[in-house]
């Protein structure tokens, strides 16, 4: 399948994260094809949206108002998160990626997480990057070459009216739009 391109990410988060849905997140891992189509994710912004971590300044910060489609990767709760940066000319944002339904490479992924239910494999952002082994390493990595070990290809086509729209899991001050998008009726999601 085609790499998305880097333009792709060049527009607002909110737009980026409900395209993304459907698109397929690969990872080569010792020389095999772990994938996922994207089921799940949240858009966050820039220094204006409380839930971002554009405000907290530093590396992160900077890294959201930097170049599109590059991986995003922080710890919390001793996980990594996989993002994506996403956003319009001069403003910031990245898009959290939640969950993935399990494609390609299902046994290795398995044995990555140690867990023998496929549905509780990739259904939630730390679970996913367990079973891709995404780690700190990928930071700032692209994500729309062909030759990178981690990448976001064409997927399937997600119609408007199989996508539900929610506001972001666990965050305390939200933004007052709802910023989460998700296939309606997909197994694979984080909740």
């Amino acid at each position: 399948m085609r790499v998305l391109p880097q333009d792709f990410y060049l527009r607002r988060p909110d737009i980026v994260a409900r395209e993304l849905l459907g698109k397929l997140l690969v990872r080569v891992y010792k020389g095999i094809r772990l994938s996922g189509f994207i089921v799940e994710t949240e858009a966050y912004f820039g220094e204006e949206d409380p839930a971002s971590r554009a405000r907290k300044g530093g590396d992160l910060a900077m890294t959201m108002r930097g170049e599109v489609g590059i991986a995003l990767v922080y710890g919390v709760h001793r996980q990594w998160l996989l993002n994506v940066v996403a956003h319009e000319p001069g403003n910031a944002g990245a898009v959290l990626i939640r969950a993935i339904e399990p494609f390609e490479g299902i046994n290795m992924m398995k044995k990555l997480r140690a867990v023998n239910d496929i549905r509780n494999l990739t259904n939630g952002p730390g679970k996913l990057t367990r079973a891709l082994a995404i780690d700190k390493r990928f930071h700032k990595r692209p994500l729309f070459l062909e030759y990178e070990s981690l990448r976001i290809e064409q997927g399937r086509i997600v119609k408007p009216e199989e996508i539900g729209v929610s506001f972001r899991v666990n965050v305390t001050k939200d933004m007052p739009i709802p910023l989460r998008f998700y296939i309606k009726n997909s197994k694979f999601l984080s909740r």
